[in-house]
C-alpha cells in the first residue's frame, strides 16, 4: 500500500506534462508544476516526508541506475561530437572548473565547513553523480543532492530565457551552457522549446558529470587550502 505514493507521483508528474504542453512556458515547465503539485499534496494531506520517500523507493532506486542512460545522448550525438570534439570538450571542461570554482568558494567565504564546501561543490552535475562526488570528497550526498535540486530548478526556470533575452543565437551554444549549470532539469526546459539546444544540452550534462567527477577532489583540494 505504501507504493501508492510512486503512482502518485507518476501520475501527478502525466498531470504536469498535458498542463505543459498547454501552456508552453519555459518558466512553468513540466517539472516545476510536478514538484509543485507534489508539495501541495504532501502539505495538504500532512503525509510524513519520510512516508513518501519510502512509498517512492521504486523510482529511487532507480536514480543510480539512471546514470548508465546518460551514455544515450552521446551515442545519439556522436556525429556532432567528433566534428567539434575539441570545441564541446573545452566548454564543458571550462564550465564544470569554473560552476565549482565558483560554489566553493563563495561557500567558503560565507564561513562554511569544509564538510558543507564538499557538499557545494558538485551542485551542477545530476543527482546520482553528485551525490557520489559529495561522499568521495567528505560532503554530505543528501544536502548536495538538495543543492543539485536547487541548481536545477533555477537553470529550468531561467537558464533559456536568460541565454535569450541577452540575445544568444545559437542553439549548440545554449544547449551547451545550459546542461553545463543546470544538468537534466535545464536539459528538459530546453528539449521542451529547443530540440536541437537540448540536444546539445543533454551532451553538456553528460560530460560536466564525467569532467566533475575527475576534477572534483583536486580542485576541493586545491581551492579550501589554498583559501584557508
Amino acid at each position: 500500500m505504501i507504493y501508492a505514493y510512486t503512482l502518485l507521483t507518476l501520475a501527478v508528474f502525466m498531470v504536469a506534462l498535458q498542463i505543459s504542453k498547454r501552456l508552453k512556458s519555459i518558466i512553468f515547465n513540466s517539472f516545476i508544476l510536478t514538484v509543485a503539485m507534489l508539495i501541495s499534496i504532501v502539505v495538504m494531506f500532512n503525509v510524513p516526508y519520510p512516508d513518501y520517500m519510502a512509498g517512492n523507493a521504486p523510482l529511487n532506486h532507480l536514480l543510480g541506475v539512471s546514470v548508465v542512460a546518460l551514455a544515450l545522448p552521446l551515442y545519439e550525438q556522436f556525429r556532432q561530437i567528433k566534428e567539434y570534439w575539441k570545441t564541446i570538450l573545452f566548454i564543458t571542461a571550462l564550465s564544470s572548473l569554473f560552476s565549482m570554482v565558483v560554489g566553493a568558494v563563495l561557500a567558503l567565504l560565507l564561513g562554511a565547513e569544509p564538510e558543507l564546501v564538499a557538499t557545494i561543490l558538485p551542485k551542477s552535475v545530476t543527482t546520482p553523480i553528485a551525490m557520489e562526488i559529495a561522499q568521495n570528497i567528505g560532503g554530505i550526498p543528501s544536502v548536495a543532492a538538495a543543492a543539485v535540486l536547487i541548481a536545477g530548478l533555477q537553470g529550468s526556470m531561467f537558464g533559456y530565457l536568460i541565454l535569450k533575452v541577452i540575445k544568444i543565437k545559437y542553439a549548440e551554444s545554449i544547449g551547451l551552457s545550459v546542461g553545463a549549470v543546470s544538468h537534466v532539469l535545464g536539459t528538459v526546459s530546453c528539449m521542451e522549446v529547443d530540440p536541437k539546444a537540448g540536444n546539445y544540452s543533454s551532451i553538456a550534462l553528460v560530460l560536466c558529470g564525467i569532467l566533475s567527477s575527475i576534477f572534483a577532489p583536486f580542485v576541493f583540494k586545491l581551492i579550501y587550502f589554498w583559501v584557508v
